[in-house]
């Protein structure tokens, strides 16, 4: 009989939040993060180098400047959310875009509630 002990296996599915891939982060804001910086910069260094008549060099500086948006973006991420809730940044992001976004438009269908005062539950005695 071998005396090999079995490895658990680790249940990813039941994790509580995503796990930092790259510099603070996760795979979902990794993602985000690169596509950001996919329509903003190729656009950008294109118009540039045609300007300039170089589009293969519009290219590798765009992919050159793409690496350097995600790098810098988990950095700065990682230092938001250092000391921070889960979700922290997120929730502040939602408030700023309820305050200025939404006022602005004419539906009053915002998911975040602000109230001051008290509350009902709307039974009466």
């Amino acid at each position: 009989m071998s005396d090999v002990k079995e490895i658990p296996e680790i249940l990813a599915d039941r994790l509580n939040v995503e796990p930092v891939v790259l510099r603070g982060l996760s795979n979902s804001e990794l993602v985000m993060v690169i596509k950001v910086a996919l329509f903003f910069w190729i656009p950008v260094c294109l118009l540039i180098a045609g300007l300039l008549g170089n589009f293969a060099m519009g290219l590798g500086v765009a992919m050159v400047l793409i690496l350097l948006t995600v790098l810098l973006s988990g950095t700065l991420l990682q230092k938001i959310k250092r000391g921070r809730p889960r979700y922290y940044y997120q929730h502040q992001l939602a408030f700023a875009m309820n305050k200025h976004v939404h006022k602005k438009t004419l539906d009053d269908k915002s998911r975040i509630i602000k109230h001051s005062g008290q509350w009902s539950l709307g039974r009466s005695k």
